[in-house]
């Protein structure tokens, strides 16, 4: 395959992603909304955000580095896109993107990429307060990455590499291969980091809605908030297909992704509507508590 087909089927695959996104984003805001008792939004409400927000300009200035944020969320996400496999197995050369062995670690840096350059924005902007989200964002962070790396290293000397396509591959062939099962306790320790990291409730007092009235909602608008929309569908999908790929088998086609990404973020939506919201010192112990605990006993087990 030339690199140009490649290509191709990247800017196909990065649509489809956005706009699968998208419609999980809306079908959240829903969700919540009637576990709420509200009728919530429109399911195509994010689509008319996104013109919408396209469309609107501003003469407010806060210096480069408060603009580049946006910037540096939407590389991060895109990055994660086209270093993550999205359909494994034969036949499915054309939506490997361009992953290769050790892909893991470059996944893993991306992610932390958009939310360093979220933070260097913030603390070029008007809000006096970003310090204490940046503050929030950066501890929670650290915490969540913790137990999710040492499951992950779990998996690499399980699977002996730290390549997504191989480790996928080798969960093939029924679903008592899947990584659920063949090392229940890595793939207990990086389910309960991804509750932290998709940043819903009770692990959202990054943002605080509803208590500060700061943050990307309030400081970016227009077509800045129009990037941090896109970004936020782009790598609530990519961070599902992380997960996917590391415990649950991967996917050998796009309805598969599509069904298997879907209950994987709706674990942390369900999760979300039922918790209270953690203070973030209440956040951090939790990760340094059980998921820890369950990251070194899988570390253990298949060190010996």
């Amino acid at each position: 395959m030339t690199i140009y087909a490649q290509l191709g089927y990247t800017f196909l695959g990065l649509f489809l992603v956005l706009n699968w996104g998208m419609l999980m984003s809306a079908t959240f805001r829903k969700i919540v909304a009637r576990v709420a008792g509200r009728h919530g939004i429109p399911i195509y409400q994010p689509w008319i955000d996104l013109v919408k927000n396209a469309g609107v300009r501003t003469t407010l200035s806060h210096g480069t580095m408060f603009y580049l944020g946006p910037v540096f969320r939407l590389t991060g996400a895109v990055g994660m896109f086209l270093f993550m496999p999205a359909l494994v197995g034969i036949g499915n050369e054309h939506w490997l993107n361009f992953s290769f062995q050790g892909d893991i670690i470059l996944i893993l840096y991306f992610q932390l990429f958009g939310m360093l350059g979220m933070a260097l924005g913030a603390g070029e902007g008007g809000q006096p307060h970003s310090a204490i989200g940046i503050g929030r964002g950066l501890a929670q962070h650290a915490a969540v990455e913790l137990p999710l790396t040492l499951g992950i290293l779990s998996l690499a000397i399980q699977y002996q590499t730290l390549s997504l396509v191989d480790i996928a591959n080798a969960q093939q062939g029924g679903i008592l291969n899947w990584t659920l099962f063949t090392n229940p306790v890595a793939s207990a320790a990086i389910m309960l980091a991804a509750l932290g990291a998709f940043g819903h409730s009770p692990f959202n007092l990054v943002k605080a809605p509803n208590e500060i009235p700061i943050g990307p909602p309030t400081e970016y608008h227009g077509s800045y908030l129009g990037i941090l929309m896109s970004s936020g569908a782009i790598i609530h999908v990519m961070e599902a297909a992380l997960f996917m790929n590391l415990v649950f088998g991967g996917a050998t086609s796009w309805i598969e992704f599509i069904i298997k990404t879907f209950l994987i973020y709706f674990y942390s939506i369900f999760v979300g509507v039922v918790f209270p919201r953690f203070r973030i010192e209440q956040s951090v112990v939790w990760f340094f508590k059980l998921p820890l605990v369950l990251g070194i006993i899988a570390i253990l087990i298949y060190s010996f």
